[in-house]
């Protein structure tokens, strides 16, 4: 059988308090998490679970303090060079225009038509035009549009997101996310999409893997989301067998919620 693209067996967190050595803060544990070649996987939980630090993990950016992580069969060491990362904060450098942003990466591995790639996926995310405009000049969703061509431009085997799309108005969200529906089921790669929106994470999703509340977080559930494909984010929402597995999530999620927001109020 062809080995999952990623897979996070039995991985747990543990950080050091900078202001105290001896306090000791276990962020997530017991984590085992497949995604396999061409699956589209969301994680849901509770604020603070530590649902990026999984993607942190799945990176390479974040030694796990136990537990093991392979991609394609291979244990992971350093970064993950087969994937590619999409932040929730903005990641483009804002003297570089748009066009010379989705160059950056491909210069950096010294590709020689890096422009012309650069150009091509601009098109595909619908800037065509927009090269030569800087961030500043650019709304909210063309940066995300903008980023997202930064990350795909690669070819990454596997993509990893972290709530790209939290800070945007719910009409440009609902444009992003059938955008990136469309770029998966063309490329197929391996997805593993952080989100706090259940919704979008059932909309999105092949699987949704949910998280306890922290510290110590670690799964507690995970639901096949078997809607057809291809699917519209908005028009799925209304789907009987999306509000079925909306409830059937939530109701492992909502315990695990208030206890996120009782510890933030206690915080």
């Amino acid at each position: 059988m062809t080995a999952p693209a990623l897979q996070l067996d039995n991985v747990a967190c543990t950080f050091v308090s900078k202001d105290d050595p001896s306090q000791r803060y276990t962020a997530v544990r017991e984590v085992a998490l497949t995604v396999g070649a061409g699956e589209f996987v969301s994680v849901v939980g509770p604020t603070g679970c530590g649902k990026s630090t999984l993607l942190n993990v799945a990176a390479g950016l974040l030694q796990p303090s136990t537990g093991s992580v392979k991609v394609f069969g291979e244990p992971l060491v350093g970064i993950n060079a087969r994937a590619g990362y999409m932040f929730q904060s903005e990641s483009l450098m804002p003297w570089r225009t748009a066009l010379q942003n989705v160059m950056a990466g491909l210069e950096f591995r010294g590709v020689a038509d890096a422009r012309e790639q650069a150009e091509e996926w601009l098109k595909r995310v619908g800037l065509g035009g927009f090269g030569n405009r800087y961030p500043h000049q650019l709304s909210g969703g063309m940066r995300k549009r903008v980023s997202l061509a930064q990350t795909l431009v690669l070819d990454p085997d596997i993509i990893l997101m972290d709530e790209p799309f939290s800070a945007l108005d719910i009409q440009t969200r609902q444009l992003m996310e059938n955008e990136v529906l469309a770029l998966w089921s063309a490329k197929k790669k391996a997805v593993l999409f952080i989100t706090h929106d259940l919704d979008e994470a059932i909309a999105m999703s092949d699987r949704v893997v949910c998280l306890s509340a922290g510290p110590g977080a670690r799964p507690i559930g995970e639901f096949a989301i078997d809607l057809p494909r291809p699917r519209d984010v908005a028009e799925v929402r209304v789907m009987p067998r999306f509000v079925e597995l909306h409830q059937a999530i939530w109701a492992v999620l909502r315990d695990e919620v208030l206890k996120g927001y009782q510890q933030q109020l206690a915080a």
